[in-house]
């Protein structure tokens, strides 16, 4: 898809529109100083992760608490705030970035785009567990180790939503050798090959 039919697929209203317009702006006003995004990214900003990081909260079962790891450049988390702000309004988004300049960008990105979202400066693994609902993490670690951190995070019965290239399967299979759970496969609608994981019930094996 270009970038026309992607924002048409979008379906979102013009407030959230105009929001995730300002965050396009914050993207490229800090980029250069702290490379949120790769260079060659910036000029598919709305494609590779704009509209990925829509589809990750369109994914997403409903629920009090989203938490969002290793947030660095705000995908998904600054996009799903975004969206909850119109559309699940009663929704708490907290962020977990272990980066300090990375953590200043998602505080300011989220006044700007006049959105509430709390984040969380340590690391993934010493932050007091989240107990969310929902649990998403983009382009963060393989599979065995998100689930780890979906241990410490991901409430009971809750749902993990991990966008993944082409070698899911493979990272499915590796991480059964540790642990036990249910993965259903989306198919992305930005990149053909690529899925985001919804995974329920993690237990070691």
């Amino acid at each position: 898809m270009n970038q026309k039919e992607i924002l048409a697929s979008l379906d979102v209203s013009r407030e959230t529109m105009q929001r995730l317009e300002i965050f396009e702006q914050v993207i490229r006003k800090w980029n250069p100083k702290i490379n949120l995004v790769s260079k060659n990214s910036l000029d598919h900003l709305w494609t590779r992760h704009i509209a990925d990081s829509v589809q990750v909260f369109r994914c997403g079962e409903r629920g009090s608490l989203w938490t969002d790891i290793g947030s660095g450049g705000g995908f998904p988390g600054v996009i799903v705030a975004i969206l909850a702000a119109d559309e699940e309004p009663d929704m708490k988004v907290t962020l977990i970035e272990s980066d300090q300049r990375k953590s200043a960008f998602l505080r300011s990105a989220a006044r700007e785009c006049g959105v509430s979202l709390t984040v969380i400066s340590k690391r993934i693994e010493q932050a007091d567990p989240q107990n969310a609902d929902i649990l998403s993490a983009r382009a963060l670690a393989d599979l065995s180790l998100l689930l780890e951190f979906s241990e410490r995070h991901l409430a009971a019965g809750g749902t993990a939503l991990f966008p993944k290239g082409v070698t899911w399967k493979k990272e499915v299979d590796n991480a059964r050798q540790q642990w036990r759970f249910d993965a259903e496969p989306v198919r992305s609608l930005t990149e053909p090959e690529a899925v985001i994981l919804k995974i329920r019930g993690v237990a070691r094996v």
